[in-house]
Order: structure tokens, then C-alpha cells, then sequence
């Protein structure tokens, strides 16, 4: 029997796999058994009510999915009186996503959901810094050393950062967030992008643009996984086009100690218990009796076997 069991920074999960933020809810429990997740991720919340984007909010493109929902939240006290109760009966590890407009409310926003139930927060830094004429905390090594340090003198809960993949350097801003004292990261979240209906010459969306998921979206953000994974010492979880277990794996291989499925449960409510089952499958036909040999696996080609012209 293979060991599922993962570490990530002091929480110990039953398996590797979890939703990505905004990608499960409640509902979700009546169709899966949602004890089989190593975590759950909640939809992401912020300090003020938000109703979200208008429509169209979501466009389908080969492969992926574009979005643009603007993160719709009924805040933090819904959440504490709601939502941390009705999955505390599942006795999985509950991870709190946050988004705010200010360093300084990340970490009022984190003080304020630290409650029994919930067992990390995963700052969603991919949201714009009002401070900053509305670049994402995550497009700057400055602003997610800020974001984290706010939230660390705020809650004692660990913490996780979910990077963004619209960077020059993610290896960059990676290490900033571990310098900072975060306990893991994300990577990543949605690519920006747009779509335009040549038919009504109108964009997909209503806010022009949004961003990109997928299955399309998985090599890039897999490169993206294995820098960071290479830039620190800090678990790395891997989120971008996960569709089965083989997607992955290959961010196992490549360095991350878990994964986070996201577009996928849209088409099937069963994609992260499928990804559960077929990494143990893939680990009992290697001779992996730990899924966490798996991480870091990937081998090199010796020097001798690459040929100039080969690529």
C-alpha cells in the first residue's frame, strides 16, 4: 500500500490533491465524497461584500477557459459563521483563500477569519495593490514581501502564497515570499488573456479581458512550478491545467509536493478523485511505497545524449 501522505510545512494532508480556489463549493459535497481531498481550498474571500463582474463573465477557447468573475464574496464574517463549520465535518484540512487591496488589510483579513476549523490561509496575491496604480502583489518582490509580513504579525496559522504567472522572474518573487516566512506556495494562477467574438465584434468578456485556464495553460505553468521549486526550500504546490493524474505528476516529478485541480472539476466533479487514484495507481506500478519519493523525481539527460540540432 502506498503512503499518500504529504507534509506541507507543519499540516500534514491524507494525499497530495485539492481543489484550486473558486473552483469548489458546498454544493460539491452532495455529488463526491469530499473526505477523499488531501485539503479543501475555499473560494477566495475578501474584507467588503462583492457581487463580482457583470456578464459574460466565462468564455470556453480550445483547451481553456477564459474567466473574468471579479471574485464574488459575502465577506469574512459569512464565512466564519457558515462556511468553516459546514466543511469542518469532512476532517480534511481547511485552507482559507484572502484577497484584499492593501498589504496592511491582508493582514486584517487574516486576523479575522484565525479561527477554530481553519487550518492555513492562502493569499491570493495575484490581485491588484491599490497602492501600487493596481499591479498585482505578485508582480513585485517588494509587494508580497509586504503582503506576507502583514499576515505573519497577524495570524499564527500557516500560510501559503498563490503566485502569479504574469511575471518576468517567478523564481524572483518566489523567494521573496520564503525570505518572508511564508510556508508554501501556489503556482500558479490564471495567465492573462482575452477573446474577441469576430461575429459581434465584441469581446468575450465584459471587463475586455481576464484570465486563461486550463489544459492549454499546464507547460507554461509547469516550467513556472519547477523554477520556484528549484528557487526555494518551501513546499510548492503545483495549479494550472491539471486535467488527470499523469498532468500531476509531471509537477511531482518536476519538484512540487502537491497539486491543486482547478477547470477540470468544471467538466468533471470527479477530476480530483480520479488524480487521487491514478497517482497511487502510478506509484504501486513504479515501486514508489511513498507518494512524496515521487517529488523532485525528474531525472536530467547526461550531456552526452544531447546532439547539437536537437532542438
Amino acid at each position: 500500500m502506498v503512503d499518500m501522505r504529504i507534509n506541507i510545512g507543519t499540516l500534514q494532508l491524507a494525499n497530495p490533491v485539492m481543489p484550486g480556489s473558486g473552483t469548489i463549493a458546498e454544493g460539491l459535497a452532495q455529488a463526491m465524497d469530499l473526505s477523499q481531498l488531501g485539503a479543501i481550498v475555499t473560494k477566495t474571500i475578501t474584507q467588503e461584500l462583492r457581487e463580482g463582474n457583470p456578464p459574460p463573465r466565462v468564455a470556453e477557447l480550445p483547451n481553456a477557459t477564459l474567466f473574468s468573475i471579479g471574485i464574488p464574496s459575502k465577506g469574512p464574517d459569512y464565512f466564519v459563521k457558515t462556511i468553516v463549520p459546514f466543511y469542518q465535518s469532512f476532517n480534511v484540512p481547511l485552507i482559507a483563500s484572502i484577497s484584499a487591496n492593501t498589504a496592511e488589510d491582508f493582514g486584517t483579513l487574516a486576523k479575522r477569519i484565525s479561527v477554530p476549523g481553519v487550518s492555513a490561509i492562502e493569499a491570493n496575491i495575484s490581485c491588484p495593490n491599490l497602492k501600487k496604480n493596481g499591479e498585482a502583489f505578485a508582480m513585485s518582490a517588494q509587494s508580497t514581501h509586504e503582503v506576507i509580513s502583514a499576515m505573519k504579525n497577524a495570524t499564527d496559522l500557516p500560510i501559503w502564497a498563490k503566485l502569479s504567472p504574469n511575471v518576468g522572474d517567478i523564481a524572483e518573487i518566489a523567494q521573496s515570499a520564503e525570505a518572508s516566512g511564508v510556508d508554501a506556495l501556489v503556482c500558479a494562477n490564471a495567465m492573462l488573456a482575452m477573446g474577441v467574438d469576430v461575429k459581434t465584434r465584441l469581446p468575450k468578456l465584459a471587463m475586455i479581458t481576464g484570465g486563461i485556464t486550463g489544459a492549454a495553460t499546464k507547460p507554461i505553468i509547469l516550467r513556472m512550478a519547477y523554477q520556484c521549486a528549484q528557487a526555494v526550500s518551501i513546499p510548492v504546490i503545483g495549479c494550472g491545467g491539471i486535467t488527470d493524474a499523469t498532468d500531476a505528476l509531471e509537477y511531482m516529478l518536476a519538484g512540487c509536493a502537491a497539486v491543486q485541480v482547478g477547470t477540470a472539476s468544471f467538466i468533471s466533479i470527479s477530476a480530483m478523485t480520479k488524480v487521487r487514484a491514478g497517482i497511487e495507481i502510478y506509484c504501486n506500478e513504479h515501486g514508489f511505497e511513498k507518494v512524496t519519493d515521487v517529488v523532485g523525481a525528474m531525472g536530467s539527460y547526461a550531456p552526452s545524449t544531447i546532439h547539437a540540432g536537437s532542438l
